[in-house]
């Protein structure tokens, strides 16, 4: 007897094999960019000790390029350019077939993520740090780039809370590095003078960039979310789940400077989604309020009493690096250039 394609019993069992397939695929993937990466880091290594032995010059690179080539008319990766990548990658990563950490991060991004790392990051850990967040949270190559230049990693846990005072340890310190300050709403082309519910139209409007700008985890539950207390209509500006702080996370947006009122007025909000909405698998929930400004000293005064769980951050709807950093994150067309310009000293 041949089953029917509907045949709820087949449709299950068709679905685990597509499931073991796509886990096979991906595994051997990862294996066959495994061995590229070691393969390429073998190549700079060598062409490091040998220009060091030898004292050759970058000109010997462009020899190899042409005669690897040759021999292997079959296999691309053999440029002047790429070869030059490799000796960095060797260079940056000098223990890259022994360093367990390297591996787990670094040996499983692709090639061209490996790229903009070595040109935008200068920084050996916090190479691996954004070499970790990308490979945790599947970032393609043009998500890597932005948030690298958007300075993720100096914005992680700087915002305004109280965390460690109203969460257990292992949530205080998820919640510590799941939220930033500031946030960038540069994709908005919004005007400093957008209204509240303007901001907030926009940004659901952009939901996804939103979304990629809060981080991973969160899940959009939705706007303007009513909870009625005391028969009375209550309104919260955005409401989301994070999936792995296991909670509700309610979002204020304030277009002037931080009052300490908002904190109060969150701590409300939050206890209404704790008793309404809030089940007994969930952790408390999480307010975050988002102002065009707030001193710093007067948010710790606001929240240091707080009882509830409440980060407060500043947006920016322009992006503005600080120009120190801004000298480190070279553009992306720069790499080979700077890469080309570095290796090409001492030629002969």
């Amino acid at each position: 007897m041949i089953p029917k394609s509907t045949d709820p019993h087949y449709r299950q069992w068709l679905g685990e094999l597509k499931q073991t397939i796509q886990g096979a695929q991906q595994r051997a993937a990862l294996a066959v960019n495994q061995q590229l990466l070691q393969l390429y880091w073998q190549l700079g290594r060598s062409i490091l000790q040998q220009q060091q032995a030898q004292g050759w010059g970058a000109k010997v690179i462009e020899q190899l390029a042409q005669d690897l080539k040759q021999a292997f008319p079959q296999m691309k990766g053999f440029s002047r350019a790429n070869l030059m990548y490799m000796r960095a990658f060797a260079e940056a990563w000098p223990d890259f077939d022994s360093n367990a950490i390297v591996q787990q991060a670094v040996g499983q991004l692709p090639w061209g993520h490996n790229l903009v790392l070595l040109g935008k990051v200068k920084e050996t850990e916090q190479r691996i740090q954004y070499a970790r967040q990308a490979q945790l949270n599947g970032w393609s190559r043009s998500v890597l780039v932005h948030q690298i230049e958007s300075g993720l990693l100096e914005r992680q846990g700087a915002l305004s809370n109280n965390f460690s005072a109203t969460l257990h340890k292992a949530g205080s310190d998820l919640a510590q590095q799941t939220f930033k300050d500031p946030y960038l709403f540069d994709f908005l082309n919004l005007s400093d003078e957008a209204q509240e519910r303007e901001l907030e139209n926009a940004l659901t409007r952009h939901i996804s960039q939103f979304l990629l700008e809060l981080g991973a985890g969160f899940a959009y539950v939705g706007k303007q979310v009513h909870v009625e207390v005391g028969e009375q209509d209550f309104y919260l500006d955005l409401l989301f789940y994070h999936l792995k702080l296991r909670c509700y996370v309610v979002v204020e947006l304030k277009t002037g400077d931080f009052k300490p009122e908002y904190a109060g007025k969150m701590s409300f909000y939050l206890t209404a989604i704790d008793r309404q909405m809030k089940t007994e698998q969930d952790n408390p929930t999480i307010g975050l309020l988002l102002c065009k400004t707030r001193n710093k000293v007067i948010a710790e005064y606001a929240l240091s009493d707080n009882s509830k769980p409440i980060g407060i951050a500043e947006y920016q709807l322009s992006q503005a690096l600080p120009a120190d950093l801004e000298e480190n994150l070279p553009s992306i067309e720069r790499i080979e250039a700077e890469f080309a310009n570095d290796l090409g000293d001492g030629d002969e």
